[in-house]
């Protein structure tokens, strides 16, 4: 005989999803993520990075400014020639120093605005961000003797491994 199977009908309920507890939050959430978004902001350094290419040599070649960290210090050259050497004061980077050579520097060229910073590789990365900030800019007093104004040295940067 032949055997039948019994199967159970299943009842067709309708079950509904509950999102009130999704949209009361999604309500909150939303407004406090746009008024926080603006107070949110990034600012980016556009480098100039050597490119692979060479290009021709001539003999007249610009004046450039290449601060070149070292393990033992700061060399400063225009390309060529040795324009200063600072030494590590106390086991660490004299960035003061640096600032005032660039400071001459910027008052001796006043429409030069590249420089490039090349480092050696031990050298942390956070130093390259010191070095480059210290080039970029200098905080000089300003009339008052508690305030300090912001002055653009050198804001075309390139970065590169020091020779």
């Amino acid at each position: 005989m032949a055997r039948r199977h019994h199967y159970k009908r299943r009842s067709k309920e309708s079950w509904e999803l509950d999102v009130t507890t999704f949209l009361n939050l999604m309500v909150v959430l939303v407004p406090f993520l746009l008024i926080t978004a603006v107070f949110s902001r990034l600012s980016i350094v556009e480098l100039n990075l050597p490119s692979s290419t060479g290009g021709a040599s001539s003999d007249d070649v610009p004046f450039t400014i290449e601060v070149i960290v070292r393990e033992s210090g700061f060399e400063i050259t225009n390309g060529r020639l040795l324009i200063a050497s600072i030494d590590k004061a106390e086991g660490d980077y004299d960035l003061q120093a640096l600032s005032d050579h660039m400071l001459a520097l910027k008052q001796d060229h006043p429409d030069h605005e590249a420089a490039s910073v090349l480092l050696e590789p031990q050298i942390p990365y956070d130093y390259l961000i010191q070095v480059m900030d210290v080039v970029r800019s200098v905080e000089l007093p300003s009339g008052d003797a508690a305030e300090f104004e912001l002055y653009s040295l050198f804001s075309q940067i390139s970065v590169g491994e020091a020779p």
